[in-house]
C-alpha cells in the first residue's frame, strides 16, 4: 500500500487532503465518524456506519447480550431494536453459546421426583418417556436460559402427530450434575414414573350403535293362509275318469 501524509483540510472543512511522495499526486479523504472513531482509538467502531454508532448508543452490547440471555432471539431483538440481524448475532453468539451449554448440562441432571432425586438422568428419563408413548426421541429440541433471579430454565420441544408441543424444567447445576424440577403439566408428565399414561387426555369417543336389528318375533309374522283345494269351473263337481265309469265305480267312491 502506498503511504499518504495529511497536507491540510478542503475548502469545504469534510474532507483531508492528502499526497503520496509525489507531490503532484493529491488525493482527500472524507471526514466521517469511523475516521474520527480511528483517529480517538476507538476500534471497536471504525467499521461502523453512523446508522449503526447511533444504534448502538441506543441498544448496547450488554443491554442485547441480556435480553439474550433472558431467552429472546436474535430476530426478535433485532426486530425490537430495528436494526439487521447480523448486527446483533455477533454479540449474541457468545451468550447463544452459553445457553446451549445450560441447556447440554441440564440433560445429565436428575429430576427431582416426590421421593427425591431420580438414578436416572433427565435425557434417560425424557427418553424412555416418549419410547414408551411410540415418539422419537432423537426429534426434540432443547434450550435454557437464564431468570432474573439468576436460575436457568430448560425448554424441551417435540412433535406428537401435527402438534407442537413444549416442557419446562428448573435446572439447578450442583454435585453429580444437579437437579431439574418440572415447572409446568407437560413436564410432570415426562418425568412421572408411570409411563402408561398418554402425554395429554384424550377425548372419549362415542359408542356408536352397529347391532343388527332383531328379527321380527312369531306374533308379528302373519302366517300364510292355507291354500284352497282347487274346484272345477264354475263350482261343478270333477268329472269321472274313463277307467272308473268302466269298472263301475261311482263318483262318490262305492262300487
Amino acid at each position: 500500500m502506498r503511504e499518504l501524509k495529511v497536507v491540510g483540510l478542503d475548502v469545504d472543512g469534510n474532507h483531508i487532503i492528502c499526497e503520496s511522495d509525489n507531490p503532484a499526486d493529491k488525493f482527500t479523504l472524507r471526514l466521517d465518524d469511523r475516521l474520527r472513531a480511528a483517529v480517538r482509538g476507538d476500534g471497536a467502531r471504525v467499521g461502523q456506519t453512523q446508522i449503526e454508532i447511533e444504534v448502538t448508543s441506543m441498544l448496547r452490547p450488554k443491554e442485547i447480550q441480556a435480553r439474550i440471555r433472558a431467552g429472546a432471539s436474535v430476530e426478535q431483538v433485532a426486530a425490537a431494536a430495528g436494526v439487521d440481524v447480523a448486527r446483533v448475532e455477533r454479540f449474541a453468539h457468545p451468550v447463544l453459546l452459553e445457553r446451549s451449554r445450560a441447556a447440554e448440562l441440564a440433560t445429565a441432571a436428575h429430576p427431582v421426583l416426590a421421593d427425591g432425586p431420580a438414578v436416572l438422568t433427565l435425557l434417560e428419563t425424557i427418553t424412555a418417556a416418549l419410547v414408551a408413548r411410540g415418539l422419537n426421541p432423537d426429534a426434540t429440541t432443547w434450550d435454557a436460559w437464564r431468570n432474573e433471579d439468576g436460575r436457568w430454565t430448560v425448554q424441551l420441544g417435540w412433535k406428537a402427530g401435527r402438534s407442537d408441543n413444549l416442557a419446562h424444567f428448573r435446572f439447578v447445576p450442583g454435585a453429580h450434575g444437579g437437579t431439574v424440577t418440572a415447572i409446568d403439566d407437560p413436564a410432570n408428565e415426562l418425568i412421572d414414573p408411570d409411563f402408561d399414561r398418554p402425554l395429554r387426555p384424550l377425548a372419549p369417543v362415542a359408542q356408536l350403535d352397529f347391532d343388527e336389528p332383531e328379527p321380527p318375533t312369531a306374533q308379528d309374522a302373519a302366517p300364510d293362509p292355507p291354500s284352497e283345494p282347487a274346484r272345477g269351473r264354475r263350482g261343478k263337481p270333477p268329472v269321472p275318469a274313463w277307467e272308473d265309469v268302466l269298472l263301475g265305480v261311482r263318483s262318490g267312491g262305492q262300487r
